[in-house]
């Protein structure tokens, strides 16, 4: 097929002041912010323990993504000199790239380019263990608000990854294949685009199945596992979202050189305990 059958892709990397990536970023977070503040409401949670709980999750992403890349994908770099470790924790990058910054001091600001999704759910439980111990709340309560959320939060974020022509599908000649010119001439899967529908498809499904949760009787009625507090939509959301980064890894390229000689690539590997923690936290709201 000729190229003009495909969608040819180079976007602007920003929109005015913003770069695309950074918007998405945020208006999946402030999607996520208004969900969960809904949430709580319902719930009849006071709004002085719903405040910090934004903060917690997003300081434990943006540190858990950030060291999930530099540990799982380039330890080599990262933990092998001063400069890499400098680099892992500042959004700075160490050289000359003709500004102010890079001539007079060596560096420049870079933001963190690098950020591991499977790091970021961990650095995301944990944030959440710890304002649970400072609140006092249900921990299963608030990893199924969050778990309900969540993918409207991922669905924007693989948006941003398609604005920067980032984690690209491998080639092929399926005719929505997409021409990321900034990468290269080749037609490849849109990987990004796969993964923010299919994220999109779980916040609608897990929004309507706690309606129906709701529905069904008061928040304690014994063997409801849609209701909220069951740890349900927690296991249910990993098994999801883990299991089809399992399989969609297969239409993508590998990030990293080390990943070619492997039986399965980084992402997937990673991806296996977060399906077993997933279908562990099913089977237990069940019981």
């Amino acid at each position: 097929m000729e190229i003009l059958s495909y969608i040819v892709w180079n976007p602007s990397l920003s929109i005015g002041p913003f770069r695309w990536y950074s918007l998405c970023w945020l208006i999946g977070l402030a999607l996520a912010y208004l969900v969960v503040k809904r949430l709580y409401k319902e719930q009849h949670i006071k709004d002085e323990l719903f405040d910090p709980l934004f903060i917690y999750c997003f300081i434990g992403i943006l540190i858990g993504a950030r060291l999930g890349h530099c540990l799982f994908y380039q330890p080599d770099y990262f933990l092998t000199s001063g400069q890499g470790f400098v680099e892992m924790l500042l959004p700075i990058h160490f050289g000359n790239d003709g500004s102010w910054l890079g001539r007079t001091f060596g560096f420049f600001f870079t933001g963190y380019e690098g950020l591991a999704s499977h790091g970021g759910t961990l650095g995301l439980m944990i944030a959440l263990w710890l304002y649970v111990r400072k609140t006092q709340l249900s921990l299963w309560t608030v990893l199924d608000n969050i778990a309900i959320a969540t993918g409207i939060t991922a669905c924007f974020i693989r948006l941003g990854n398609l604005m920067n022509s980032e984690i690209i599908g491998k080639v092929t000649d399926v005719p929505w294949a997409f021409v990321f010119e900034r990468v290269d001439q080749l037609p490849r899967h849109p990987g990004q685009l796969y993964e923010a529908i299919a994220y999109g498809i779980l916040f609608v499904l897990m929004w309507w199945l706690h309606k129906k949760g709701m529905s069904v009787g008061k928040p304690q009625t014994t063997g409801n596992v849609l209701q909220v507090g069951t740890g349900w939509y927690f296991g249910f959301c990993l098994t999801y979202i883990f299991t089809f980064r399992f399989f969609i890894e297969y239409t993508k390229e590998i990030q990293e050189a080390f990943e070619a000689s492997m039986p399965f690539d980084m992402g997937q590997l990673l991806s296996i305990p977060f399906v077993v923690l997933g279908v562990w936290c099913m089977v237990r709201a069940k019981k």
